[in-house]
């Protein structure tokens, strides 16, 4: 069986953080002196697994996601992570990858809130493809759960709920890059 694929969304405009006072795409704003979407593809890196950085400018996270899936699509699952993730630990990666061969969806939880990338099992190709705008896949994690194919995976990994999306978020971040 394929490997699932990290699917590295790196489209969006940025908009709340602009608003926040960033001065240019938060996926180049810098953390710790390295770029932000560089943090995440150093993890991604060390996982080990295949990935695929989506930055073709779409124009919603639908249109990211399915155009990522296309560009993969004979992987045997995805593992959806925006790119403004920057503390995802490469552990969390491989655990939710291995976590896939049980079930449709995997969702990583940290101290009981969802988080990313959530991993999506072969079997979702079809809805992934067809998505579009800007709301996700949330519709298809819904509909994973209801038929019982949907697992949350406890994790020992704030970085999955830590992104970047204003300057707040980032000085957060430098924090708790700091600690580590």
């Amino acid at each position: 069986m394929q490997q699932p694929v990290v699917l590295v969304l790196a489209s969006g405009r940025g908009e709340r953080f602009a608003a926040s006072g960033g001065h240019g795409p938060k996926l180049r704003a810098l953390l710790a002196g390295k770029p932000v979407l560089e943090h995440t593809l150093d993890a991604v890196r060390a996982s080990g697994l295949p990935w695929h950085l989506e930055d073709a400018g779409h124009a919603g996270m639908g249109d990211s996601i399915a155009a990522a899936v296309h560009a993969t699509r004979d992987a045997g699952g995805w593992l959806v992570l925006p790119g403004d993730l920057p503390l995802v630990q490469p552990a969390s990666l491989q655990r939710i990858a291995a976590a896939m061969a049980e079930q449709g969806v995997v969702v990583p939880t940290w101290q009981g809130e969802r988080g990313h990338p959530v991993g999506f099992a072969a079997g979702c190709r079809a809805a992934l493809l067809a998505l579009r705008g800007g709301y996700g896949a949330a519709a298809i994690m819904r509909a994973e759960a209801a038929a019982g194919r949907l697992l949350e995976l406890a994790l020992a990994d704030a970085g999955i709920r830590t992104d970047i999306d204003t300057l707040d978020d980032l000085a957060a971040a430098e924090r708790l890059l700091a600690l580590r």
